[in-house]
């Protein structure tokens, strides 16, 4: 993959491997994301919306930073768990311990499709796995919001057996979905859609012991392509219809099966909650 970032000013050139259909005019989610993380493949636009969301909850890099590592442990588990199959969907720009890379750690022969709307990313994604089995790896530009161009997709089916148990990853995608759009319908569509053994991994914001301080920092998502909408931990329950939770639930993102003991500060980042379900 190219170490060039994007990280200039919008109305600079855009690197050669950058398609030229990314509207720089709007921010995205998945290059805030990027920012938050500490990442340079960013614009002017999406990093002036993240400095919008900072400055009325600055434990935003720090939600975001928990939301990347319960990415790792789930896939982790899973993999571990026997499951071979992942359907990464709202994937962000891809970094180090992305899910292929997690996942084959385990199982040299996972299979993995990447899933997002934002063209920088699926370039991102198609550089990451330009030297990966093609016959294991697959990136596919489509919006979770028509899960029909996902479940439908040939790419998809090249690489994955939907006969077979398939670890769908909605991880800090469906807070992007609104309610009008209907998440819940939407995550239901993919459970029903995967076979027995399947896994539902989701991650999403939620109001937190500050009320209003998330609302106030969603004003840096107001001009994006994607407004972020808050649930609260009932909704995000409601998310696993059809599947058994594993232990612990659902919980605050830092307290999905934590690698060590957490401290305070991490206790407090209860912005978000996440949740691990196995259709039986």
């Amino acid at each position: 993959m190219s170490e060039e970032p994007l990280g200039q000013e919008t109305g600079g050139p855009l690197p050669e491997w950058a398609p030229p259909e990314i509207d720089r005019t709007k921010a995205h989610p998945a290059r805030i994301y990027d920012y938050l993380l500490g990442g340079k493949d960013n614009f002017d636009v999406d990093r002036d919306a993240a400095e919008v969301a900072l400055a009325a909850m600055p434990e935003l890099r720090a939600m975001a930073r928990a939301n990347r590592a319960f990415l790792g442990r789930a896939v982790r588990h899973l993999a571990e768990a026997g499951i071979t199959q992942f359907l990464d969907i709202g994937t962000g720009i891809p970094g180090p311990g992305n899910t292929g890379e997690i996942a084959r750690s385990v199982h040299p022969e996972a299979r993995v499709v990447y899933v997002d709307y934002d063209p920088i990313v699926s370039a991102h994604s198609r550089a990451l796995l330009s030297a990966a089995d093609p016959a294991l790896s697959a990136v596919v530009q489509a919006d979770v919001r028509e899960p029909k161009t996902i479940l439908d997709n040939g790419a998809v089916h090249a690489v994955l057996d939907f006969a077979k148990p398939i670890a769908v990853l909605m991880v800090a995608v469906l807070h992007f979905v609104s309610d009008a759009e209907d998440a819940h319908t939407i995550a239901a569509q993919f459970v029903d859609t995967v076979a027995p053994g399947s896994a539902l991994v989701v991650s999403h914001a939620s109001e937190g012991h500050e009320a209003g301080k998330f609302g106030a920092a969603r004003e840096g998502w107001n001009n994006a392509t994607s407004r972020l909408v808050l649930r609260d931990r009932s909704q995000i329950e409601a998310f696993f219809a059809g599947t058994e939770l594993m232990e612990p639930g659902v919980v605050i993102i830092p307290a999905w099966r934590p690698d060590h003991e957490l401290g305070a500060e991490e206790l407090a980042l209860d912005y978000g909650h996440a949740g691990v379900g196995i259709k039986r």
